[in-house]
């Protein structure tokens, strides 16, 4: 969807107290800036606020140099981590895969529907299975080989690639390589990876085969933030399908790619969206 011109997004993160709200708002009605949509949370438990304004900005246009002059003695007060996004400027996101193409293929359609406003500057895989995908949605391909032996030259490889295509987001479609904590440490709050099951419960290489056995009602997925404790960062998005006694494994994974592929994608438009914000091992979403 495309963004309308003059659109802005602010996004807060301070400890939580009064006035932030009514601050805010009224420095925006002050500078003629109408608020479109606004949302706000704040934590009982952490202590911590949190904000997201989009906002129109006035028919003068907008300086961001001048909206930080106004706008900082607010941010002094009340201790703000604060970022504006401008919402014609897409971010810049790196897709990573192996071999399973759906996740992959349902976000190349969404990127070319113009449904998830992003840019792909690069596609980076361990395998060469799905080149062909990436040129035909004419989408520059890195073969990026991972073995025991070569794991640090390949990602000092990728992080080269993030470097050179200078991108916001990696994405994580079915990638299946663990990636290290000196990886995860240099991409904080970067990095999606979607994991084939309803988190926590069923990890491993064949969580269908598992579920099947146990004869469970329910399976999912979850997407969720990477960090160095593999399968435990902080989630953004899960979805849940209900099943029976009468499918098969096969039919399980069926309900499983397309549970994965929604989930991804309602993540990445969440994040893509300045929706999500990390609150410890936990995120606050608002929708």
């Amino acid at each position: 969807m495309s963004a309308a011109p003059g659109s802005h997004i602010l996004t807060i993160v301070c400890p939580d107290t009064t006035g932030i709200v009514a601050a805010v708002a009224g420095h925006l009605s002050d500078q003629g800036i109408f608020i479109d949509e606004s949302s706000h949370y704040g934590d009982p438990e952490t202590k911590r606020f949190f904000m997201r304004t989009r906002f129109t900005a006035p028919a003068a246009g907008f300086s961001r140099t001048t909206f930080a002059a106004g706008f900082g003695p607010i941010a002094a007060r009340f201790r703000m981590e604060w970022q504006v996004h401008d919402t014609q400027v897409l971010p810049r996101v790196l897709v990573m895969v192996s071999r399973h193409d759906h996740c992959l293929n349902d976000l190349l359609y969404r990127y070319r529907t113009r449904a998830l406003a992003m840019q792909i500057p690069a596609i980076v895989s361990n395998h060469m299975d799905l080149a062909g995908l990436a040129e035909w949605h004419r989408v520059p391909y890195f073969h990026v080989p991972v073995t025991a032996d070569s794991k640090p030259q390949a990602e000092q490889r990728l992080l080269d690639i993030v470097e050179d295509t200078r991108a916001d987001l990696v994405v994580l479609a079915r990638y299946m390589q663990v990636l290290s904590p000196q990886l995860c440490a240099r991409l904080p709050g970067r990095v999606i990876n979607i994991h084939h099951s309803f988190l926590p419960g069923f990890k491993g290489a064949r969580p269908y085969h598992e579920a099947h056995a146990r004869g469970v009602k329910l399976i999912g997925a979850t997407a969720h933030y990477v960090t160095a404790d593999l399968d435990e960062g902080p989630i953004i998005e899960q979805t849940v399908e209900r099943v029976d006694h009468t499918q098969s494994v096969d039919d399980l994974a069926a309900v499983g790619r397309d549970a994965e592929c929604i989930t991804l994608a309602r993540a990445v438009k969440l994040h893509l969206d300045r929706r999500v914000f990390l609150n410890g091992r936990r995120t606050v979403v608002l929708r």
